[in-house]
């Protein structure tokens, strides 16, 4: 009955929130506590979840000042330049710019934590989707694939878990998965320059006047418009949007430190009344822009990120004190400190929110027994008969198991269990311990992942909508970390 449950609340979460019917927060309330009645938790139903969520308190303050924190330099200008630098290297074509995001996703990845890495991610590349009317979901699939792929580092935790459960070596564990890294990554980077000929079709399709069509422009970066409009930089056309034929000017002639003369250097179409770069981090008229603190926020940044990587003292406590003296700084009047905290108001209720209400999830997985049930229920149904493929099996399970319970669970809870049954048939800790970690590509989409909130909430992104773009994509890259794994022999079938 349990196990019943337990797959039926799963099933019935996921199909609200991809369809729609209820968002992610209502959705992780009020299914939990429906099942976990039927399952006789009762009146104890309030004790789980409150024991869940004294656990995430710390992950709720370390997103929330994180997010004051990097939403007060993206307002300050902190990451203007970069922005720009990014522009110039990528251009306005949609395919180098999402495969841009793949690798600054990754690269960033390195650092293990995927918070940081959806925050800078972020802060860096929507600020362009949204310049060049790209969708942002594009943007939280393509970060999702990066970090669930490189979320395998030693110092990212699965392998770390792995290891510790099965009480082996961590490199041994790691170093055997490097061609399956490699491997994921390409098919990520594959994904994403799809994605990224996908947004440039569906752009020439809506908005031809600026764009162009395949049939009249000669590329994104360069050529004519449809209807034979002019280029920017005097009409060179290299490096340069294509200025609508509606009327319009180049944009070479502007003055040199204008808002247009800016994005003319980045070679993005824009004008004096663009009103696209209105809400955006590009916007060069706002006024919460700082130039001449511009040196202090990135060394007050710089001292944040390093005791982030020295792991000193608690992060959420690194980030209050980091939010705190920005907010001293930047803007030192009362009332402006107020309006910086308010206008990201709405960022912080979505992420925070959502990681308490995870919590109903989890403490009613936990609680009621169910997370153990089903894991029972999952050795037990593998035949005897296939027993010499029980990594490739535990790398298989590890996809849909290690999205619906924490890692935690399924590394210290499952794996154990897994692993004895496959030592009968000879299959080693260490090709387990590598098996199971094939999962996190599609680990690191589940709505149990605090960053993943984190991500979708900064982008400003439906979790619906992010589930219908990178599932399926997560499982591929999955699969193919998985089967890499075999051909090389790190998993063996015994």
């Amino acid at each position: 009955m349990l196990v019943l449950l337990g797959f039926a609340m799963i099933a019935v979460f996921m199909v609200l929130i991809m369809t729609k019917k209820l968002t992610p927060v209502l959705a992780l309330i009020i299914v939990p506590t429906v099942f976990g009645l039927f399952a006789g938790a009762g009146l104890g139903i309030g004790d789980m979840v409150m024991d869940s969520m004294k656990s995430m308190t710390s992950t709720a303050a370390l997103l929330m000042f994180a997010i004051i924190y990097f939403g007060l330099m993206i307002d300050v200008g902190l990451f203007d330049p970069l922005v720009r630098f990014i522009l110039r290297k990528l251009g306005n074509d949609p395919a180098k710019v999402v495969l841009g995001t793949a690798l600054l996703a990754a690269a960033v990845s390195l650092d293990g934590d995927g918070s940081t890495t959806f925050i800078l991610t972020t802060a860096a590349m929507l600020p362009i989707y949204l310049r060049l009317k790209m969708s942002p979901v594009v943007l939280t699939c393509v970060a999702g694939l990066a970090n669930g792929t490189m979320n395998i580092v030693p110092w990212g935790g699965p392998t770390a878990r792995a290891a510790s459960a099965l009480k082996i070596d961590v490199n041994e564990v790691f170093v055997p998965m490097i061609p399956s890294l490699v491997a994921g990554l390409a098919v990520v980077l594959v994904f994403a320059w799809i994605l990224g000929l996908q947004e440039r079709n569906r752009l020439r399709a809506t908005q031809p006047e600026i764009w162009g069509t395949p049939d009249t422009a000669e590329g994104f970066d360069g050529g004519t418009s449809a209807g034979g409009g002019r280029t920017g930089r005097g009409g060179s056309g290299r490096g340069s949007a294509p200025v609508p034929a509606t009327g319009g000017t180049a944009i070479g002639g502007s003055p040199e430190g204008s808002s247009v003369a800016v994005l003319e250097r980045t070679g993005i179409l824009v004008d004096d009344s663009d009103t696209a770069m209105a809400d955006t981090a590009l916007d060069p008229n706002r006024k919460t822009l700082r130039p001449k603190l511009q040196w202090f926020n990135l060394a007050l940044t710089v001292a944040v990120m390093g005791m982030l990587v020295a792991d000193l003292v608690p992060l959420p406590y690194v980030f209050m004190v980091g939010s705190a003296i920005a907010l001293l700084v930047n803007f030192p009047h009362v009332k402006d400190q107020g309006a910086q905290l308010i206008a990201h108001a709405p960022s912080i209720v979505a992420v925070v929110s959502m990681v308490m209400a995870a919590a109903v999830l989890t403490g009613v997985l936990k609680g009621t027994g169910m997370v153990e049930a089903m894991s029972a229920w999952l050795v037990q149904i593998i035949p005897s008969s296939m027993g010499p493929l029980m990594a490739v099996i535990t790398g298989v399970l590890s996809i849909p198991m290690t999205f619906f319970m924490s890692n935690d669970a399924f590394y210290f809870g499952v794996l154990p269990v897994l692993s004895e049954t496959a030592a009968h048939y000879g299959i080693s800790a260490a090709e387990m311990a590598r098996a199971s970690i094939t999962g996190q590509p599609f680990h690191m989409q589940s709505p149990l992942v605090p960053a993943i909130l984190l991500l979708v909430s900064l982008a400003k992104v439906d979790l619906g909508d992010h589930h219908k773009k990178v599932l399926w994509r997560s499982a591929v890259v999955a699969l193919v970390m998985l089967a890499v794994a075999v051909l090389t022999g790190a998993i063996g079938i015994h």
